[in-house]
């Protein structure tokens, strides 16, 4: 078992000397060093890991009340002991405040500061057995929200925990709805910068004329109604995490400014003359394929090597079948929590129907899924006949979906391609039929589906749909 260090600074050698002889005899597991002012004693504290400090406050240069103060930030789990000829009860509450844990005042009796001494190492161990305590704590909130025992999930939940542990930029991808957003949470929460601000930002939320300065903040004047210094969210984020959700989205001219922001941590806010230093870990979120974009022009590669540090993979709903069973039970006990309902469940054979159903949505679509039976179920006990009448194809029903037409296509195509039919089929027929029984009103086809308003609008954009078509329809 690896010895606690104690270090004593006094500029008398004899009192060093002498302490450090009487201390070894009674606490051999005690590593003890000594340093004849505070400068020397820093430089231990630095190279060493000291655990205990016994410090002179009277001494030449630095006293042991200006070591005391730089050592409360630079510091603070160290337990300092501080030890004094001149001792007063003024002296003493000053050092107290300061952060010292003890005062003993010279000529010392063997049996106090050995008493002390103990109360020290005692201390300390606490003091790292909270710290352990509050990273397996840390370890577990930071991960509560990710449901699942299969094997992907597993390596996944691995791999996040070991980048979490790092300051490296991270590009998280993956597919819509298979928690993206709850990953770079995790990333910031399980980070030693769980303390500081995490900030989300969703890019394709914010006007492209807005961006930059909302990204990097302005000076008063720098441009029409600038009318204050605006703190850009890099700057609120200092210390901390910031989120770039979407990343695919941000334009080419404020790809490059930020470009040079991962290359010198540093923030020039719009309209200012100089530059500011930031301490910012980055993650960014897509799941658009970046490198199709960058052969077409749209996203800078420079950048994308910037991002891609280190690179996680949120699994889709097709590669954690085995957990459908545990995330649609933690839905419709989460359901049943917000609409006040007795407890419901889904029997064996509705489970099986949702475990062979493809999920183009993946996580998300599924717990809309599981809402909406939950809501127009009466039983307690959630059945196949439920799923059919909340429109969910059942095979055997004559409810076939497209990827079962798939079987009958005389050529085989590539999975990939043949995927990106099904899921855009999918979303442009789900969106249609949401625009229709909402009269096309977006907002109520957003709260609908679960999705924010600003997703489905991206979403409508991408498959050239508009709004303006159904609501002529309702009237």
């Amino acid at each position: 078992m690896a010895k606690d260090c104690l270090l004593i600074i006094d500029d008398e050698q004899d009192m060093r000397n002498g302490l450090k002889r009487m201390l070894s005899r009674n606490f051999d597991e005690l590593d003890i060093l000594t340093a004849a002012d505070a400068e020397s004693g820093l430089l231990q504290i630095k190279e060493f890991s000291v655990d205990l400090l016994l410090l002179d406050i009277k001494m030449p240069g630095m006293s042991g009340l200006e070591l005391l103060k730089q050592l409360s930030t630079t510091a603070p789990w160290l337990t300092v002991i501080m030890m004094t000829g001149f001792g007063s009860i003024e002296t003493a509450v000053e050092a107290i405040k300061l952060g010292a844990y003890d005062f003993i005042s010279k000529p010392f009796n063997k049996d106090s500061i050995c008493r002390i001494i103990r109360k020290g190492i005692e201390r300390k161990r606490l003091i790292q057995e909270n710290y352990i305590l509050k990273q397996k704590v840390g370890d577990l909130a930071g991960l509560t929200d990710f449901i699942g025992q299969s094997e992907p999930m597993r390596n996944f939940l691995s791999q996040l925990r070991t980048v979490a542990r790092s300051n490296y930029t991270t590009l998280v991808r993956g597919e819509s709805g298979t928690g993206k957003e709850l990953t770079a949470r995790a990333l910031h929460n399980l980070s030693a910068r769980r303390d500081k601000p995490l900030i989300m930002v969703n890019c394709p939320a914010i006007p492209e004329h807005l961006l930059e300065s909302e990204l990097f903040g302005h000076v008063r004047g720098a441009f029409t109604d600038a009318n204050h210094d605006q703190t850009g969210l890099f700057a609120e984020a200092d210390g901390g995490t910031i989120c770039l959700d979407e990343i695919g989205d941000i334009p080419i001219t404020v790809q490059s400014k930020l470009l040079r922001v991962l290359q010198e941590q540093e923030i020039k806010p719009l309209g200012a003359s100089k530059t500011k230093k930031i301490d910012v870990r980055v993650t960014a979120l897509t799941n658009l394929d970046l490198e199709k974009m960058i052969r077409q022009r749209k996203f800078r590669e420079d950048l994308f090597y910037r991002l891609n540090v280190v690179s996680l993979r949120t699994p889709s709903l097709s590669e954690i079948i085995d957990d459908i069973p545990l995330l649609v039970n933690h839905f419709t006990s989460q359901v049943c929590h917000e609409l006040d309902l007795p407890e419901k469940r889904f029997d064996q054979q509705a489970l099986n129907v949702l475990m062979q159903r493809t999920w183009p949505g993946n996580v998300r679509e599924l717990q809309n899924v599981v809402r909406r039976a939950v809501m127009f179920c009466m039983s307690d006990v959630i059945g196949v006949a439920d799923l059919q009448i909340i429109d969910i194809p059942v095979r055997g029903t004559g409810q076939n979906s497209k990827t079962d037409d798939l079987e009958e296509e005389k050529e085989i195509i590539e999975y990939k391609v043949a995927k990106e039919q099904v899921v855009d089929d999918f979303t442009i027929k789900y969106v249609m039929r949401l625009l229709k029984e909402t009269g096309g009103n977006v907002s109520q086809a957003a709260e609908i589906s679960g999705l924010t308003r600003t997703a489905l609008q991206k979403i409508m954009r991408r498959r050239h749909i508009t709004a303006a078509e159904y609501r002529s329809k309702a009237e």
